[in-house]
C-alpha cells in the first residue's frame, strides 16, 4: 500500500492534502508533515494544505487558500479522517484521485486508495512509515516535517502516556529528533494554557458529575463559555480535567457551539466510538467525538455511555 501511495505521489504534479475538521495536532502534523516530505523530495511539485484553521494551533502550520480550479488533475490525500463528512473542505471530491491515510477504524472507506492502520499510534506515525519506506529511493525529511510529525505523535499519545504508545512510536520519535528541531518548543506551545482556561478548568472540577460510580460528564453552556471568555475549541481542551478520578471508566464533555453541541468522549476501557457513530461522529475506541443539537440528545448520549459502561463492568 505504501508503494502504491508513493507511485501516485510521483505521478502527479499537483498534490492537495486535507484532514479533519476541528484539527488537532495529529491532523495538522500528518497533513503538514506529509506536505513537507513531498516538497523536500520533489521541489518541482505543487503541494497545498487546506482546511479551516484553529487559532491555538497556528504555530504548527498555516493553511493555503486555493481556487476550485486547482483540483483539476490533482492528487488529493486526506489524513487522519475516519468519516467523509468530517473532511475539512468538501472540495476534495473535485480531485482526480483520492487517497485516504488514517489510523481510525475504517468504517467509511472513502477514496480511490485506502491505507488504514489501526495499530499505529497516530496518522503522523503512519506518515513516518511512509517516509521510511521511500527513504532509500530519495524521500527526504527535514526538520520542519519532523517537527510536525513529532507534534502529531505526542498529541495522539498524550505525551507517550496513552496505551497506543508502542516501541515503534519511540523508535520513530528518536529518528525525528535526529533532524534537530526543538522538542521543548513544540511542548511549550502545545501545552501552554491561558489564565482564563485555568479558571474555566476550576469551574469544570467543581461542577462535573459522576453517575453509576463510573461515568463522568459536564455540559459547558454558551453562557458559561461567555462568562469565562473562552471558545468551544478552547474549552474542549479540558476534556481530561477529571480523568484521574478513582473508579471512572468513561466521561463525556458537552460544549455548546453557535449551531450545535460538541461531544468529546473519552474512556479507560469501554469502546466509546460505538457511541460516537450513533451521533454523527466517530474516532478511536477510547477517544472519540460526535455532534448533537439539543439538550435531549445530550441525555441520549449519556444514556448510551452509561449502558456501554454497565456492559463493560459486567464482563
Amino acid at each position: 500500500m505504501r508503494e502504491e501511495i508513493l507511485k501516485k505521489i510521483q505521478q502527479y504534479d499537483r498534490i492537495i492534502i486535507h484532514r479533519h475538521v476541528r484539527p488537532d495536532p495529529d491532523a495538522l502534523g500528518s497533513q503538514g508533515g506529509l506536505a513537507s516530505i513531498i516538497q523536500a523530495s520533489f521541489p518541482e511539485k505543487e503541494v497545498f494544505v487546506v482546511g479551516e484553521e484553529d487559532a491555538g494551533l497556528l504555530f504548527l502550520n498555516k493553511m493555503n487558500e486555493i481556487e476550485d480550479e486547482m483540483y483539476n488533475g490533482s492528487l488529493v490525500i486526506i489524513c487522519d479522517t475516519a468519516n467523509s463528512p468530517r473532511i475539512s473542505d468538501p472540495r476534495y471530491r473535485l480531485g482526480d484521485f483520492v487517497i485516504k491515510i488514517d489510523h481510525h477504524p475504517n468504517e467509511d472507506p472513502y477514496g480511490d486508495l485506502v491505507w488504514v492502520d489501526t495499530t499505529a499510534s497516530s496518522t503522523s506515525e503512519m506518515i513516518m512509515d511512509l517516509y521510511l519506506s521511500g527513504a532509500d529511493s530519495g524521500l527526504k525529511l527535514n526538520d520542519r516535517g519532523a517537527r510536525l510529525l513529532y507534534a502529531g505523535i505526542i498529541g495522539d499519545t498524550g505525551r507517550f502516556l496513552f496505551s497506543n504508545t508502542s516501541m515503534k512510536t519511540h523508535r520513530y520519535t528518536a529518528l525525528l529528533l535526529e533532524t534537530g528541531f526543538s522538542p521543548s518548543e513544540v511542548h511549550e506551545n502545545l501545552y501552554k494554557i491561558s489564565e482564563k482556561l485555568v479558571r474555566l478548568n476550576g469551574y469544570v472540577l467543581q461542577h462535573f458529575s459522576i453517575v453509576d460510580d463510573c461515568v463522568g460528564y459536564i455540559h459547558l453552556t454558551s453562557d458559561t463559555l461567555k462568562e469565562f471568555n473562552t471558545s468551544a475549541s478552547e474549552a474542549s481542551l479540558l476534556v481530561n480535567s477529571f480523568s484521574h478520578v478513582e473508579g471512572l471508566l468513561a466521561w463525556v464533555f458537552f460544549v455548546d457551539e453557535p449551531d450545535q453541541i460538541r461531544v468529546r468522549l473519552r474512556s479507560k476501557g469501554p469502546v466509546v466510538n460505538k457511541v460516537a457513530v450513533k451521533f454523527n461522529g466517530g474516532g478511536h475506541p477510547r477517544a472519540s467525538g460526535a455532534t448533537v443539537y439539543t439538550e435531549e440528545e445530550t441525555q441520549s448520549v449519556l444514556a448510551e455511555l452509561r449502558k456501554l459502561c454497565k456492559e463493560y463492568k459486567a464482563k
